[in-house]
């Protein structure tokens, strides 16, 4: 489905709050439709912007503790974390176009 790295509850401190550069962290859930259709997007958007920034995904499903520190309520929630902290969010399916002005200072 994804080329995007899986972040569980267990590995989000280390994947995600300590990484040494931005990370964009897609939140989804398996029934999700919009979340299959936000799938190839990010994966465009880490294939274009290698090195400057790391995509993964968190299963709302299985990882219940990381979603409710975020206040996960709907998905697909695509967050931006920055040295430990939440720089940018986008909720819901948008075109690819949204993410990269929505996220360009982090794009590189």
């Amino acid at each position: 489905m994804s080329n995007a790295k899986e972040v569980t509850d267990s590995s989000f401190q280390a994947d995600v709050l300590q990484a040494d550069k931005p990370v964009i962290v897609d939140f989804w859930a398996e029934w999700c439709g919009p979340c299959r259709m936000l799938s190839p997007i990010l994966d465009q958007i880490a294939e274009e912007h290698q090195g400057k920034v790391e995509v993964v995904k968190v299963n709302v499903d299985d990882n219940p503790g990381v979603a409710s520190k975020y206040g996960i309520t709907s998905i697909p929630a695509v967050y931006v974390f920055k040295d430990g902290d939440v720089a940018a969010t986008s909720i819901g399916a948008r075109p690819k176009q949204h993410f990269e002005q929505a996220f360009a200072e982090f794009l590189g």
